[in-house]
């Protein structure tokens, strides 16, 4: 097995692979991304807001915290999650028996017909409800499960490794740009298009728009340079589905690499509670519109850019380990902050005492993420990185996945006793206090 340091200063000095910021494939991997970020978040928040009309209609009508919400947003999630964890094994085969880039473009042109779907099913409303809609967000899910490996494994094989903290943290600034975008369009489109009245037959037009942001992704991504295959000759095992006999051993024999990934999967756990968290908090106990509410889910977003600039400073400074430290406690400090209620189940920070806290939340997220995140496409040896990335994916949202459920658990036990929606931070900060105390990246570290 190929040892998992495989690049060396001697080899780095002699990268013919150009600087980044003139890599025309670093701007059509970065405009691509871009493109779909803002399309999938548009519709999952679009979904998620259509998923909690009882919430808001007890909250106008003066209904207590205690009262049975109707609030399915978990189950939504849960939708859009479940392909990552069923096909992102045989995704990672794939980036790795092929060549990354044809995978991208026809992941986008999935998108194309993805979009379009979505387009009809709210076209066609009335006549087939919600079904359509949750199946074009399940195929949502499939092709993303399809992108991701590709989407990741190919970035170092596109750039060189001094390279990759910057091409990172880039890329996470504009994809949250996208999210913050697509998140509050999506709230703006349900307020404009869906009225007070709730009327979604109107919500097709917004599709539109999703249409063509897919079209332009899929030329943007005809900008990637084609990269050979890691393995072209690997031979299809029933593994290739679930976690491969190879990734099995890196992982075995690998324990920091092991570790990180695990603590990935917690942290997209609970990022999985906080948006329908997010989402209740502003249509209910803040009562404030859709478009405001996606403000709110879009703050993270505005702190993640922030933090990806202080992320990337402290990897290139080499503190990227200590960096994943304070994110977990960032993360843990703004969740209390969060969680706390005055009298009269009034949120004790506010609309935009809210915005701030969520605010630092993202930038925190990002200061952990980053360094997280290279450090898992940097580790694995080159054969086995699209699987690695398939694996990282399966495991995050492998906590995606059961974010739903916990949420809708955590949401219940708030109800039975009687506390407001913004409890439920309290009891995700329960969740990440354990591994801002006791867990430490030691990438350095020989394994």
């Amino acid at each position: 097995m190929e040892s998992v340091q495989s690049n060396t200063p001697a080899l780095q000095e002699q990268d013919p692979r150009p600087g980044l910021m003139v890599d025309r494939s670093f701007w059509g991997m970065t405009v691509t991304q871009f493109l779909g970020a803002f399309n999938d978040n548009l519709y999952k928040q679009l979904m998620l807001l259509l998923a909690v009309p009882v919430a808001l209609a007890a909250a106008n009508a003066g209904g207590g915290a205690g009262e049975s919400s109707g609030d399915i947003q978990g189950w939504a999630s849960l939708v859009f999650s479940l392909p990552f964890v069923l096909f992102s094994g045989f995704a990672g085969y794939l980036s790795d028996r092929y060549s990354k880039r044809p995978i991208i473009v026809l992941c986008k042109v999935a998108e194309i017909v993805i979009m379009l779907l979505g387009l009809l099913a709210f076209y066609f409303y009335g006549m087939f409800g919600t079904a359509g809609t949750w199946i074009v967000l399940f195929l949502m899910g499939v092709q993303s499960s399809f992108f991701g490996p590709g989407k990741y494994g190919i970035l170092p094989e596109l750039f060189r490794a001094k390279d990759l903290p910057r091409a990172n943290a880039i890329i996470l600034m504009t994809t949250f740009l996208a999210i913050i975008f697509g998140t509050v369009l999506a709230g703006t489109l349900k307020d404009v298009l869906a009225g007070e009245d709730g009327d979604l037959t109107n919500l097709w037009m917004g599709l539109v728009v999703c249409f063509v942001i897919a079209m332009l992704g899929t030329c943007s991504s005809l900008f990637i340079r084609r990269v050979p295959a890691a393995q072209p000759g690997m031979p299809f095992s029933i593994d290739s589905v679930a976690v491969s006999k190879d990734i099995y051993a890196v992982l075995k024999q690998d324990r920091v690499l092991l570790k990180a990934l695990l603590v990935s999967s917690v942290f997209w756990l609970v990022s999985g509670i906080a948006v329908p968290t997010i989402n209740r908090l502003g249509l209910e106990l803040l009562q404030v519109n859709a478009t405001s509410t996606s403000l709110l889910t879009a703050s993270i977003g505005f702190g993640i850019i922030l933090g990806a600039l202080v992320a990337s400073a402290l990897c290139r400074k080499g503190w990227g380990d200590t960096a994943v430290s304070i994110g977990l406690w960032g993360i843990c400090g703004s969740l209390i902050a969060l969680g706390f209620w005055t009298q009269g189940d009034q949120h004790a920070l506010g609309f935009t005492g809210s915005i701030i806290a969520l605010v630092v939340m993202g930038i925190f997220a990002a200061i952990f993420s980053i360094p997280i995140q290279v450090f898992l496409q940097e580790r694995p040896p080159l054969a086995v990185k699209g699987r690695m990335i398939a694996t990282m994916n399966q495991a995050n949202f492998v906590g995606i996945m059961i974010s739903g459920p916990l949420y809708q658990v955590f949401e219940a036990i708030a109800g039975a006793f009687g506390w407001p929606i913004c409890s439920v931070f309290l009891m995700m900060a329960v969740l990440v206090l354990p591994l801002a105390a006791l867990y430490r990246l030691k990438s350095k570290q020989p394994t």
